[in-house]
């Protein structure tokens, strides 16, 4: 059994909590703690420098070099950092004193950029190379390769595990071959490196990127060169990083391998492949290729026993890379479809690998890739979406479905959920790629609580502890943590604070010792909310995904909205690609929802919302039940709003006013003026918050006359049905309004929303 803890490594990977990541060969999800390194070096960077900062983390940057060759096998001499494996595979070939009519051996399993270098080499310098006939099983002949070293040869290249499938080559009975021939080996470990163990290959060079089974960030790559190898390779384009000007007209190379680096790099990105570099060590290898490979041994056989789905893989396959296709689709249609149900994986073409897909006769494949942090659990969703049929292209014929639901934040997500479990054909919109961040939706976590000023709000209130339940039962997880709440305001303000069924008013005294963690003084008084909690936001809305896609939701995104109109009693929607016509349509588009209902267009503004993230020297200080979701209405400045660390975010606080937004226009991070005015607010309500801002983010709030949402139909059109303009207090209610509007567009009454109806969104009463 495999000592890997995949729920530990979940927690610690963020990408997790928003979708089923099964593309670890394209480009694995970093750690909080690769994702904190980085960041945390150009934040230095932007304090004291970038050669300051470079001069300070020097001696992490020299343990990069020597966890490296840990990696590799070799001394830290061996090693030079590149940008990227084909950066790597360039500075070496090209540092070859290759002649005309030297003869290169190349395997079938080479990716495209190094196929296509080898073609430059033989247009450009006349060298020859030949591509090595497989075997049965998909590896390289090595019959035909013991044959082909007959004749001299300068180099034999292979990759490990190619591109295209999970072909695992016979790296070392190559590498002996071509030893005993006296040619020297350049090994392509990009797809295998943190995923098989490369030491003791016998390979002369060995080029990797830092993205893949690693864990590292984009634009990180490894470069081993021998001792022996180094005496004979000269690079072409000398760098001050890798060289000596010692006189007017000389220069000598320096030792090792830094002599293929430049002087310019990203420091912030090489420490964090330091720190994934370690955590992969850390872990172990073995044990990770254990884990992978038993999880991909499950996928496959999964895969196997669907209807229409046709394993790809040669017989030499393994690890954790599975290929497949799908009957009578195309493989970017299939990646589409499944990113579009939240699993993300990819479709390799033929051009990424034509020596090895084109001999196999395919001209695609789709291709998943697991990780430690993947389970069972992202199999089932995979198996689950494949079997799921695809969604027919929009059409004008005047077919007609039941329900159009036009958005796919939590309220979109939900109705659609709401309407397919009851057997409703229900179409989907949602204009941007799955996983943007321009709404208002995005994000770890939220804040739940009964306290509100207006008794009004007390049975919707009650529906939603209510339906989060339900969802909860539903995704089989916890999305809702009870923590308690606190909500503050100088005590000497005379309007009707929040109040709320087993709610208190506590003092500043009586606040401090519920929540040691948030610092009012004497001045303050507080309404405590035993009730509060925290929810998972982000797997809630991965959760609603999954869940309406079971149930048959036909979701399509980065498909725009133009317009709609009734269609008698019902409706027509046209989009960018097409039209499509309902019963009853639902607008829960979020900012974009003036554009689409010009009548509540005037009452809505959209609003620029920002959160910062704030590290802790005793994080224990800032977490429940020290520290729970709060608010503090701050004298002339606004109401701070705040929620606890959790799940391995850090405590998270934001102003619930901000400046008019374009919803047009992409979302821009957080400035640094924005997140300063934030953190002062920090040092003086949470000064056990003594931590820099570790992350931020920035979303938009679509606000209304008296922070009410508008639900309901419209009267101009009662096919069309709104939810819209949740004042920044909508996500804890959004299964119970998907509920609700379920009900409506099946003609359901729900008086209990009267005081929401969107003809009354202007009203004072």
């Amino acid at each position: 059994m495999s000592a890997i803890d995949p729920l530990a490594l979940r927690t610690a990977t963020p990408g997790t909590r928003h979708a089923r990541h099964l593309n670890a060969a394209g480009a694995a999800l970093p750690s909080e703690t690769v994702l904190g390194t980085v960041i945390e070096h150009l934040r230095l960077e932007a304090r004291i420098g970038g050669y300051e900062a470079a001069a300070a983390a020097l001696p992490q940057t020299e343990e990069v070099y020597a966890l490296a060759a840990e990696l590799l096998g070799g001394s830290a001499a061996d090693i030079a950092l590149m940008e990227s494996a084909t950066v790597a595979w360039h500075r070496a070939l090209d540092a070859f004193p290759l002649r005309p009519g030297d003869r290169i051996l190349a395997s079938a399993s080479s990716y495209v950029s190094s196929a296509m270098h080898l073609l430059e080499l033989r247009r450009s310098r006349g060298v020859e190379f030949e591509v090595l006939p497989c075997a049965p099983d998909g590896t390289v002949d090595l019959e035909a390769l013991a044959t082909a070293l007959r004749e001299p040869a300068a180099l034999v290249t292979v990759a490990h595990v190619p591109t295209s499938s999970s072909l695992i080559e016979p790296v070392a009975a190559i590498a002996a071959l071509a030893r005993d021939a006296g040619v020297p080996v350049l090994l392509d470990a990009t797809q295998s490196l943190g995923q098989l163990d490369v030491r003791g290959l016998g390979c002369d060079i060995v080029v990797g990127t830092g993205r893949k089974f690693l864990r590292g960030p984009r634009g990180t790559g490894l470069l081993y060169v021998s001792p022996a190898m180094r005496d004979l390779l000269r690079p072409p384009h000398p760098d001050v990083r890798g060289a000596v000007w010692h006189s007017d007209f000389g220069f000598d190379l320096v030792d090792g391998a830094r002599r293929f680096e430049t002087w310019e790099t990203s420091h912030a990105l090489r420490l964090g492949l330091g720190t994934a570099l370690r955590e992969t060590l850390d872990l172990g290898v073995g044990e990770i290729q254990r884990y992978t490979t038993t999880l991909a041994d499950t996928l496959r056989a999964s895969l196997a026993g669907l209807p229409g789905i046709r394993l790809t893989d040669p017989a030499a396959g393994g690890g954790a890379i599975v290929t497949f296709v799908v009957d009578g689709e195309a493989p970017t249609e299939t990646a589409a479809r499944l990113r579009a149900a939240g699993v993300h994986l990819v479709a390799v073409p033929a051009k990424h690998g034509r020596w090895d897909l084109e001999r196999r006769g395919l001209d695609a494949v789709v291709r998943a890739s697991v990780h430690v942090y993947n389970d069972e659990a992202d199999i089932s969703a995979l198996a689950g979406a494949l079997t799921r049929p695809a969604a027919p292209a929009l059409i004008t014929s005047g077919a007609r479905t039941d329900v159009i639901v036009v958005g796919a934040g939590v309220h979109g997500l939900a109705t659609a959920w709401h309407l397919a479990q009851r057997g409703t054909n229900v179409v989907q919109l949602d204009r941007f790629p799955e996983g943007h961040t321009e709404g208002s939706s995005h994000g770890h976590i939220r804040m739940i609580r009964r306290a509100y000023p207006n008794p009004v709000w007390d049975e919707l209130v009650d529906r939603a502890y209510l339906a989060w339940g339900e969802l909860a039962a539903a995704a089989g997880e916890p999305l809702l943590t009870t923590t308690g709440g606190l909500y503050a305001r100088p005590a000497s303000d005379g309007t009707a604070g929040l109040r709320g069924p087993g709610c208190e008013t506590v003092s500043a005294a009586r606040a401090a010792e519920l929540f040691p963690g948030l610092t009012l003084g004497d001045d303050f008084t507080a309404v405590y909310d035993p009730a509060a909690g925290v929810l998972d936001a982000a797997a809630a809305m991965r959760s609603l995904r999954e869940l309406g896609l079971a149930h048959g939701v036909d979701r399509r995104t980065g498909c725009r909205v133009e317009s709609w109109a009734a269609d008698g009693d019902g409706v027509v929607v046209r989009t960018a690609d097409g039209v499509l016509r309902a019963d009853r349509l639902v607008i829960a588009a979020g900012p974009w929802t003036g554009a689409l209902v010009p009548s509540l267009a005037e009452l809505l503004t959209v609003t620029r919302i920002v959160n910062i993230h704030i590290g802790a020297s005793d994080p224990a200080r800032v977490t429940a039940p020290a520290l729970g979701p709060f608010s503090v209405e701050v004298p002339g400045v606004g109401l701070l709003y705040g929620l606890p660390a959790f799940g391995g975010d850090a405590l998270k606080i934001g102003l619930d006013h901000g400046p008019a937004d374009d919803p047009e226009r992409p979302q821009t991070p957080v400035t640094a003026a924005e997140a300063g005015t934030l953190l002062t607010l920090a040092r003086r309500f949470l000064p056990v918050a003594d931590g820099d801002v570790v992350d931020s983010v920035a979303c938009r709030y679509t606000m209304a006359p008296r922070n009410r949402f508008a639900v309901g139909a419209l009267p101009e059109a009662p096919q069309v049905l709104v939810a819209a303009a949740c004042s920044g207090h909508g996500f804890k209610f959004g299964p119970a309004i998907g509920a609700a509007l379920a009900d409506l567009a099946l003609g359901k009454q729900r008086p209990d929303l009267d005081f929401l109806a969107p003809e009354r969104l202007g009203s004072t009463a």
